[in-house]
């Protein structure tokens, strides 16, 4: 499958599940994993573009989306010492 087809797709569903609402808990609960995952994912990649001039590059992937989503600011601060003192 083509990447546009499947997000658009996920876009479709996302759009139903908001117009909606999710009636039963699993599915409100992974819908929120979900818009952590994705807020985390933003704050990672405007942490890049400001960070661009200073050397500060975090990658954007699962698991650093899910530590600065889920987290917030402080998980992305953590990131951010982690990649410039550990690694």
């Amino acid at each position: 499958m083509e990447p546009i087809i499947v997000i658009s797709i996920l876009g479709v569903l996302i759009l139903i599940l908001l117009f909606s609402g999710a009636s039963f808990r699993p599915a409100r609960f992974a819908g929120q994993a979900v818009i952590k995952l994705l807020i985390g994912a933003l704050f990672l990649f405007f942490l890049n573009v400001a960070g661009n001039r200073y050397g500060i590059h975090v990658p954007i992937n699962f698991a650093t989306s899910a530590i600065s989503g889920f987290l917030g600011i402080p998980g992305l601060f953590a990131l951010v010492a982690i990649q410039q003192w550990v690694i």
